[in-house]
């Protein structure tokens, strides 16, 4: 199969595109700072990967993207840039998990290939996680658990799982602290092998019916939370 798969909803822009080929799967990837970056890059880079891979977007059997949760930002670009390839290329579009691309990333990295548990942290801001529950077994990944907004010293872990996620730096000492952690991100490799399955089950769409999963839509805090905040942490305002 052919397949672009990108995601934004972190810091991280990712970019993944596989060609199919006679001998097999050529990969082609970037992955780059994301934020403020990521509406100026994401397009040039994704036509450059386009043109290495020397593939029309009319080739594609599907755009796979980060549908969230995430950054408020990154998933709106992420989905947009998505529908409008998708429009253009009259093309299926992939909407995947955010949390279980982060669950695939870290099984990857350990290299676990019959089972795997992860309970992922993706980092929501304003002090807050975005969690679930995942376990892999043989080929595929279900879901334990609905996606969950929390503080961190809300997480009940249930003691067999890894922890997996880019929580560690700003959250680690507010976590279990038996708990194995593995530090990962929702790159767009990870999405690259959700997807078969995915594909497989049903799960693509078309352009017009792809949508992002903010979970919270608040993105900012007030001024009187913040001093809130900062008051019960002992800061001056």
């Amino acid at each position: 199969m052919n397949l672009l798969a990108l995601d934004t909803s972190t810091d991280i822009m990712s970019i993944a595109l596989q060609r199919g080929t006679d001998a097999g799967v050529a990969l082609f990837q970037h992955s780059a700072t994301g934020g403020a970056q990521t509406s100026t890059h994401l397009i040039p880079e994704i036509l450059r990967l386009m043109a290495l891979a020397q593939l029309r977007f009319a080739d594609l059997d599907a755009i796979v993207f980060g549908a969230g949760p995430g950054s408020f930002t990154g998933l709106r670009t992420a989905c947009s840039v998505a529908q409008g390839l998708g429009f253009g290329a009259a093309i299926p579009l992939l909407p995947v998990d955010t949390l279980m691309t982060v669950a695939e990333e870290a099984r990857w990295q350990t290299g676990a290939a019959e089972t795997f548990a992860a309970t992922v942290l993706l980092d929501a801001r304003m002090d807050e996680l975005y969690t679930a529950d995942y376990v892999f077994e043989h080929d595929g990944w279900t879901p334990c658990t609905s996606v969950r907004l929390i503080k961190p010293e809300q997480l009940v872990w249930n003691g067999t799982s890894v922890l997996a996620g880019n929580v560690f730096d700003s959250y680690g000492a507010r976590l279990p602290a038996l708990a194995t952690r593995i530090s990962a991100l929702p790159m767009a490799t990870a999405l690259l092998r959700l997807a078969p399955t995915l594909l497989g089950a049903g799960a693509a769409v078309p352009a017009e019916q792809a949508m992002p999963s903010y979970i919270r839509d608040k993105v900012a805090q007030t001024t009187q939370e913040r001093a809130a905040i900062k008051a019960q942490a002992g800061v001056a305002p």
